[in-house]
């Protein structure tokens, strides 16, 4: 029989060399004083997994593994104090970017089946959530008047549905303005909604050579230079495929070049939407499809609001907020490439669930993946020795 926990096991996936050579160049564990970063990182992803609600739930949590510790690469648990103190203090940008360098390797095997386009760009989805805080406990998070937030810009890779760049910053930071920072890819392509309707950012990314495809706003001023002919007899949600030129003073100076306007219409809401792409060789209904796509990032973020424990805090500090996000973003990595991996067709709602009940259960991990639910054996057949007298 396995003697090691289903959690050792997911543990036991990540990278613990690289891990150990980032901590050397953050100085993680200079003055650490029996808590290493190790430890730190399994008992925040241990409060991913079992959603504990505070430190005390973690601090039990883990105590109450005494034996599998050591499977975990820790000596004891964690006090409160402890982790309250390193949550407070130890550098949120070490979890950061041991999550780029996880992306690297477990990123690859979470990749997914998606609708595959007949193009060779690699495509991204530009969004962003907002977190709420309340103000009096996380005063440093400026929102409005008595309401705090932070706001996490995220371009995902389509590929795989996981953020290829996380910008995480306070709630009153604008869309666009958070999204100047994002890594830019020569040909690849960043689909993204209205908000992202800034020429000039839309300028930096055409003259890096990266294709965009955003939805505009109803008050663009713009005249139609070539009118292109729409598909017959399909794609007819495809309304109007157009090349125009901006007419206002101050946007015709942010973008002087020329743009592809798009309008679909979408029967699912029964409304038109306008989109604009500085792509112009591509199909009409390529460029639709593209932009439907950006629903997954929609997606990301119910899961990561709904299945982990980022909508509550166990610290009230800026660093303990970012940690518990990034560690969040870790585990849901893990999780995607756990449940690529696995035969059994899991809904991620249904793989984070029986996780938590198996979470220090003794079972081989891939078998279980591949077969949660064991099959019921049918009873042995009963000879019944016939009467002689």
């Amino acid at each position: 029989m396995l003697n090691i926990t289903l959690f050792s096991q997911i543990i036991s996936k990540l990278d613990k060399s690289r891990f150990k050579k980032l901590v050397n160049s953050h100085q993680s564990d200079k003055h650490q004083k029996g808590f290493t970063s190790w430890s730190h990182l399994v008992s925040m992803l241990f409060c991913q997994f079992a959603n504990s609600q505070s430190v005390r739930d973690i601090s039990n949590g883990l105590r109450s593994a005494t034996g599998n510790l050591n499977h975990l690469g820790m000596l004891k648990a964690p006090s409160k104090s402890t982790l309250s103190y390193q949550n407070k203090n130890r550098s949120w940008e070490l979890f950061r970017d041991y999550y780029y360098v996880l992306l690297k390797s477990l990123g690859q095997q979470a990749q997914m089946n998606r609708t595959k386009f007949k193009i060779k760009s690699k495509i991204f989805l530009l969004d962003a959530t907002t977190i709420s805080l309340c103000l009096s406990l996380f005063d440093w998070a400026k929102y409005k008047t008595k309401k705090g937030a932070v706001k996490m810009h995220t371009l995902l890779d389509y590929d795989g549905h996981l953020p290829a760049y996380v910008n995480i910053t306070d709630g009153k930071t604008a869309d666009n303005k958070g999204a100047h920072d994002i890594p830019l890819l020569k040909g690849s392509v960043i689909v993204a909604d209205r908000f992202y309707n800034d020429f000039t950012l839309l300028n930096v990314w055409d003259s890096s050579g990266v294709y965009f495809v955003v939805r505009h706003k109803s008050n663009i001023k713009f005249k139609t230079i070539k009118e292109l002919e729409l598909p017959e007899n399909r794609h007819g949600h495809v309304l109007k495929d157009e090349i125009i030129e901006l007419t206002g003073n101050k946007t015709k100076e942010k973008y002087p070049r020329k743009l592809r306007r798009v309008a679909l219409w979408d029967d699912k809401n029964q409304q038109t939407i306008e989109v604009i792409t500085n792509q112009m060789f591509w199909t009409a209904n390529t460029i639709t499809e593209l932009y439907k796509a950006r629903w997954e990032v929609e997606i990301f973020f119910r899961d990561i609001k709904q299945q982990l424990h980022i909508k509550s805090f166990i610290g009230t500090t800026q660093n303990a907020v970012m940690i518990q996000i990034w560690t969040a973003l870790i585990t849901i990595l893990i999780l995607k490439a756990l449940k690529t991996q696995a035969k059994y067709p899991w809904y991620l709602s249904n793989l984070v669930a029986f996780i938590r009940l198996n979470l220090f259960v003794k079972v081989d991990l891939h078998k279980w993946l591949d077969n949660p639910f064991l099959k019921k054996q049918p009873p042995p057949n009963k000879y019944i020795q016939g009467v002689l007298f």
